[in-house]
């Protein structure tokens, strides 16, 4: 069978999985009508990102806190001026 050629920006993983993570993402796949590498590709994609970044609720209590906004811009001047300890 001829390998599938990738776009450029594209990369080609491995991963091993035992056969009950493998036979739960093939069933969601199929479910949810996506070839597994995209159900895959989805799934890491939301995790990363609910993990990354701040959704709207957190982002809107972190600039309502005027404590919390003075002490990030003190500490960002520290930093750029390389002054205090980084832990």
């Amino acid at each position: 069978m001829a390998q599938k050629k990738l776009k450029p920006e594209q990369h080609r993983i491995t991963i091993n999985l035992d056969d009950e993570n493998y036979q739960e993402l093939v069933f969601v796949a199929e479910a949810q009508n996506r070839s597994l590498a995209n159900l895959i590709e989805t799934l890491t994609v939301k995790a990363l990102r609910e993990e990354v970044f701040v959704d709207d609720f957190e982002m809107n209590e972190i600039l309502s806190n005027k404590s919390l906004l003075a002490k990030l811009k003190q500490g960002s001047k520290s930093a750029k001026a390389r002054r205090g300890r980084f832990v």
